[in-house]
Parts: structure tokens; sequence; C-alpha cells
């Protein structure tokens, strides 16, 4: 899916995990990929071109975000308040994407409290549809949102859900089992 950028650039940030990258345009954050799957960074690079072939590499809100996200994967607890080009969202992306950004770190909530929080009880399911296009994991931290049961469900990030528990676990979000959240803070 390859789209043109208004002035834009990308930054790889390296982590523990491997190399990640952030891409940005004028009018804020466009996509973060994330350093799971051990991929090179050539191979980030190659993504990137192959999505953007006309950015390079730059600075700016780009650069800030790797830098952040570098921090985040080293166990630093970071606010990601950075401009985020929101002209690609429809508007009930913008909803749900600003009352996830709202989830404070180490926390979760289900679809239907965060359906909820947008006034729109009854749409759990479009806004684990809105998590399954937010193309800027951790930024908009759709790790955090999870199953009215406790159970982590869908995490489209490389990983999936090995991801997501990782994630968690790295906020101090205690698991019961690999794969779902202590009943205590649901």
């Amino acid at each position: 899916m390859k789209s043109a950028l208004l002035d834009g650039c990308y930054s790889l940030y390296r982590c523990s995990l491997g190399w990640g990258a952030v891409v940005a345009d004028a009018g804020g954050l466009v996509a973060a990929l994330l350093p799971f799957g051990e991929q090179t960074k050539e191979a980030i690079k190659s993504d990137i071109a192959g999505h953007w072939p006309e950015i390079g590499e730059g600075s700016g809100t780009a650069a800030q975000a790797a830098t952040l996200l570098a921090a985040y994967f080293a166990g630093d607890k970071v606010s990601f308040d950075l401009p985020i080009d929101q002209s690609r969202f429809t508007e009930f992306q913008r909803e749900v994407y600003a009352a996830v950004s709202a989830i404070p770190y180490g926390s979760v909530r289900s679809y239907v409290e965060v359906a909820a929080a947008v006034g729109r009880p009854a749409a759990a399911r479009g806004v684990g549809v809105a998590m399954a296009t937010n193309r800027l994991p951790i930024i908009i931290p759709c790790h955090r949102v999870i199953a009215k049961s406790g159970h982590l469900t869908g995490y489209s990030a490389t990983g999936g859900l090995d991801s997501k528990s990782w994630l968690l676990k790295l906020e101090g979000v205690e698991l019961c089992d690999k794969f779902r959240v202590h009943r205590s803070l649901q």
C-alpha cells in the first residue's frame, strides 16, 4: 500500500529487541514500525521504501518519536505528546484514538469501555477495527485495549498477541496467564 507523503521523512531507532522506525510528514506522525521480529536495519529501510518510496531519513517529529520509542522499549515511562497526521483517519478513528491515547501507562481498558468513552456503547467491534488499522502502535497505545473478559485479543503489529503481552508486562500490567490480564486490573 503505497501512499505519498508531503515533506515526509523517517527516523530509525534501535533497542534491545532490534530496529524500528517512525514515519512522519508535514502534518505529523504517520506510521510506527515496531522492532518485533528481529528485522535488520536494511529490512526496515526496505519496508519503508516499499510503502513510501519518495521519503528519506530525516529529523524533526520522526526523530523525536524514534527517540521516545527507544526510551519506551528501554523501560522508561514516556509521553508521546507529538503531532499526528490525522488526515487519513475517519471521525470515528479520531475519537477512538483520542480515547485510547488517554489510557494511562500500565493500565488497560476493554473495547466496550473505549466504545462507551466515545459515546457509542454498541460500537465495541468498531473500536476493534480502529485498533487493527492503527498505524501508530505504542504512540496510540492500542496494546492497552483488551476484551471485556480480560483476555488479550487481536494485535496486528508484528508478533501478534506475544508482542501485546510483552508490551503490557513492560508497563507493569500483571497477567495471570500468557494472554489474560489479572482480574484486579479489569
